[in-house]
């Protein structure tokens, strides 16, 4: 990939229960969580497998968030199925 075009962002997408979750947060702790969706979109790898399944698992120390999620095959949609803030 060339300098200029910088890094390709995967297609996030949020599901039950993630969702639930989300409603719940406060303005601040949406945005501290979208800070870190943005992350992983743009590196699927940052998360740590989850052993035996295809979820990987992405905390963020500083901010306080926590999402659990899984990458397509082409890496080109991200499925986040649990969010923690």
């Amino acid at each position: 990939m060339s300098p200029e075009r910088g890094a390709r962002r995967s297609r996030v997408v949020t599901v039950e229960p993630a969702l639930t979750q989300l409603s719940k947060l406060t303005a601040s702790e949406t945005h501290r969580l979208d800070r870190a969706i943005v992350a992983i979109s743009v590196n699927p790898q940052l998360g740590a497998t989850v052993p035996g399944t295809l979820l990987r698992d992405y905390t963020d120390e500083i901010d306080g968030v926590r999402i659990i999620y899984y990458v397509t095959a082409l890496q080109t949609i991200t499925i986040v199925a649990y969010v923690e803030a």
